[in-house]
């Protein structure tokens, strides 16, 4: 069940976010991520970060949720919600953000929680100006 400080449009991917974060596996650093998309045709996946400890083997939730998206056949990303802890609002790291813009429009939509709901809301282009997507390999070379 969403809480008070989550909005009817994200309430479903919230609380799927939130209910995987409980799933995540991160001994090492102790911040616990849930992610949850919205594909384009509806479908939700969700998926949690699992550290490593060889650190740069472990996978953010973003990620997890996405490849779940793509083994699914879906390739449009409509809107990803994450869910973690702490006082700062947690964005999705660099390496994610071009994960999601892989699958994202400009106007996709990125939601970042923490436990009690909603902190913050940004569209792709917002969150990756001017970033570098699949259209820029169409037809040129670099």
């Amino acid at each position: 069940m969403a809480t008070n400080h989550v909005s009817d449009d994200i309430a479903e991917l919230f609380d799927a976010a939130k209910a995987v974060r409980d799933h995540a596996h991160a001994p090492y650093s102790g911040f616990s991520v849930g992610a949850a998309i919205r594909a384009g045709s509806g479908q939700v996946f969700g998926c949690c970060n699992v550290e490593n400890s060889a650190y740069p083997e472990g996978t953010c939730a973003e990620a997890g949720a996405i490849s779940k998206m793509v083994a699914a056949g879906e390739r449009v990303i409509d809107t990803i919600v994450t869910v973690c802890g702490g006082e700062l609002v947690g964005t999705p790291c660099g390496g994610c953000r071009q994960k999601i813009r892989e699958f994202a429009t400009n106007d996709t939509t990125i939601v970042v929680c923490d436990l009690d709901g909603e902190r913050s809301r940004y569209s792709m282009a917002e969150l990756l100006p001017d970033s570098f997507g699949p259209e820029h390999l169409s037809g040129s070379a670099c």
